[in-house]
């Protein structure tokens, strides 16, 4: 790599703002385009104007809230930062998980009341998964009720992260002038009518003692990734910054230590400082953790692992982690891990082995872009008008690797959707497979018996967007059913099975015995089936096996109960028989399917729910109310916490009791409360709900027939 590249590759940071609903990440992403000049006139996320830059769709911009993650670039003194804006809303989970999936740092933002919350815990886990670095932002301290150390004490607790305050607030609430810098020692105000200035004077004296305090603690913990450093504070020397700035880096790389820095993005405090702090201390492409493919190889080959090198002048990995559909064709956005991509290029899409040229390459600002001709690893840009699908690698010269996919959780809500007339259903058709590409965790499928269009997604919220969408983008006028909750079956006992199936009906006949057990497994299992092969003397001969698999995974689709896929079942198989002539790998499927069936009966079915892990952010006064109604939805209150005014509560509750509880909480808390919610567990469902979902599955199949 030559030193040019090498300078280009160590003033990159490519890092994501994530956070909890409602913490300020879009307006904090507002004040850095403004300060690094990317804008010249600040909007706001709600109330009039154009609405904030980074929330480009209409819909977002309406509701306030952040749909899709977008992606800029500014220029921060002499580095160059690529952004990615992601969501709040757990029903928009994938997009902080692919945007996590491909950045080297990012920036965990708080809200200086509530602190920790339940979304704040999802997207930490989500960066732990990915072992991305952090810096924490505990914002609106301009609020009533604001207490930053709260917020870093549940960092601590809650997150399990070494946080440590990097400054101390001047004033909180109105009273909210400015920060502390505790590695500097100086008081940093914030002045002009858009925060633009920073001015940097001597603490004030009611301070001097709390900043020497808090100042030592920093020290202490930072001291920890540095040896010399902590001879130096025994011994009571002078700690140069540079010293300081070093060891948080390596503690910061190393993902055990993090830097919390305070402010209020809204009213323009402590971003200039939080920018300055990611330029020093979140690495850039060259020292972020090297990224690992699998090389592609035909068959059952063991796969073999690679590290990526961030070179340009390696071959080409990239990896598309988000589609959009444009008008002049599908824009990719990727990430470049190693080598160089060029306008014009030919590359090799691994998943498929087609070979693609690369038309038109971009760099995006929020839903603007600038033509490219030549991208290097460790860059993120857009090409226009390439086919692929999400998660995608796409090669050069004579490597072909798979980059290691993200993580994509199951849907829990479904609704049935139809076309008012024919014309409406091709558009609505036309627009389901695109949002099918765009997003992993919106599905959509066929029901077999009715013929209708299920979508499926990870809340009412989620499959709402999609709905909207359907009709603003494509003009397509759809019919929504009821909502449907995905439920599961399980079994509750171990049942033996012993089947022979025989069929002889002139020429050759089917035969094939198989006999086991099955069994349940525990609730918090990653798979949901498991398969014992304990056959010894060749009972079964072994290339039979896989066909007894199949046929006992494929009754696990639809349970006895009301025809939901099952989940959580060991399978051992034990005996069985066989025929020279006419045992065949179809007599073994049909014959492990009839076992199953028959086992399944007798080991006790029941009927799963899924259980959503529900926030509730109230008005103190409305707490009992709140309380009351989530218990009467059969929820269980797992504690409250009283955070200034406001009392934040947590609940589990079934999924099937939630539609329609927005509303509800509106007009129960005089429209000042608000909610999230998170899928947490499958539990079994009390048996007059189990009847009644029987009931309607049975009346719904009974309609089908007619």
């Amino acid at each position: 790599m030559d030193a040019a590249s090498q300078k280009i590759l160590q003033n990159t940071r490519n890092i994501g703002i994530s956070a909890h609903i409602d913490s300020g990440k879009t307006t904090l992403t507002e004040r850095v385009l403004f300060y690094a000049g990317r804008i010249h006139k600040i909007e706001e996320v709600r109330g009039g104007g154009a609405g904030a830059t980074m929330d480009h769709m209409d819909l977002e911009r309406e509701k306030g809230i952040t749909i899709t993650s977008a992606a800029t670039t500014v220029q921060w003194q002499d580095k160059k930062i690529n952004i990615i804006d992601t969501p709040g809303h757990v029903d928009f989970t994938v997009e902080v998980e692919r945007s996590l999936r491909v950045l080297d740092g990012a920036i965990l933002v708080l809200c200086g009341v509530s602190g920790v919350q339940s979304q704040s815990i999802t997207v930490d886990r989500q960066m732990k998964r990915y072992k991305v670095p952090r810096l924490a932002f505990i914002n609106k301290l301009d609020r009533m009720g604001a207490n930053p150390w709260r917020g870093i004490q549940g960092i601590r607790d809650v997150l399990g992260l070494n946080a440590v305050a990097m400054q101390l607030p001047i004033g909180l609430e109105e009273n909210h002038d400015g920060v502390v810098d505790l590695v500097t020692m100086t008081a940093c105000f914030f002045d002009g009518d858009n925060g633009e200035t920073v001015r940097e004077e001597e603490i004030p004296a009611d301070m001097a003692d709390e900043a020497q305090e808090k100042r030592q603690e920093m020290l202490e913990a930072v001291s920890m990734f540095d040896e010399q450093m902590m001879e130096d504070l025994l011994e009571e020397k002078e700690i140069t910054e540079e010293a300081i700035h070093e060891a948080i880096k390596k503690g910061v790389n190393s993902l055990e230590f993090v830097p919390v820095y305070l402010g209020s993005a809204f009213k323009n405090r402590g971003v200039q400082k939080l920018l300055d702090a990611v330029n020093t201390y979140l690495p850039s492409p060259l020292e972020a953790s090297a990224n690992v493919a699998t090389v592609v190889k035909g068959g059952d080959e063991e796969q073999e692992k690679v590290e990526l090198k961030c070179d340009p002048d390696r071959d080409l990995v990239a990896m598309a982690f988000k589609l959009t559909e444009e008008q002049f064709g599908q824009l990719t956005y990727t990430r470049i891990y190693q080598g160089r991509l060029r306008k014009g290029d030919q590359v090799v899409n691994s998943r498929t082995g087609r070979k693609l040229r690369v038309g038109r390459m971009v760099r995006m600002h929020s839903n603007d872009r600038e033509n490219i001709d030549v991208a290097e690893a460790g860059d993120i840009v857009a090409m226009v008008g390439v086919d692929c699908a999400s998660g995608d690698t796409f090669c050069g010269g004579d490597t072909r690797v798979a980059c290691e996919s993200i993580f994509v959780p199951d849907p829990v809500i479904s609704l049935a959707v139809k076309g008012k007339d024919n014309d409406a259903h091709m558009r609505m058709s036309k627009a389901l497979s695109r949002f099918m590409r765009e997003d992993p965790t919106f599905r959509v499928s066929s029901d077999e018996e009715s013929g209708e269009t299920i979508i499926s997604g990870m809340g009412e919220l989620h499959l709402d967007i999609y709905i909207e969408r359907m009709k603003r983008e494509y003009n397509a006028d759809v019919i929504v059913g009821a909502p449907q909750v995905n439920y599961r079956e399980a079994i509750t006992a171990a049942a033996d099975f012993d089947y022979l199936h025989k069929k002889q009906t002139g020429g050759s006949g089917q035969y094939a015995g198989v006999s086991g057990k099955i069994e349940p497994l525990p609730d918090n299992s990653e798979d949901p089936f498991e398969f014992i092969n304990s056959i010894f003397g060749g009972a079964i001969p072994a290339e039979h096996i896989p066909a007894c698999e199949k046929g006992f995974q494929d009754v696990m689709i639809k349970g006895p109960i009301a025809a939901f896929p099952m989940v959580n079942i060991k399978v051992t198989l034990t005996d069985g028989k066989y025929h020279d002539v006419d045992s065949s790998d179809l007599a073994y499927r049909l014959a492990s399917r009839q076992a199953m069936k028959q086992a399944v009966n007798k080991a006790q079915p029941i009927l799963l729910e899924p259980i959503m892990k529900v926030e509730v952010e109230t008005p103190s006064d409305y707490q009992g109310s709140v309380i009351g109604d989530l218990s009467s939805r059969r929820g269980v209150i797992y504690g409250s916490e009283v955070q200034g005014d406001e009392t934040v509560i947590l609940a589990g509750v079934p999924l099937s009791e939630m539609f329609g509880y927005a509303t509800e909480l509106r007009s129960m808390t005089a429209g000042k409360a608000q909610y999230s919610m998170e899928f947490e567990k499958y539990t079994a469902c009390p048996s007059f709900i189990q009847e009644k979902v029987m009931k309607e599955r049975a009346e719904k199949l009974r309609d089908e027939d007619d």
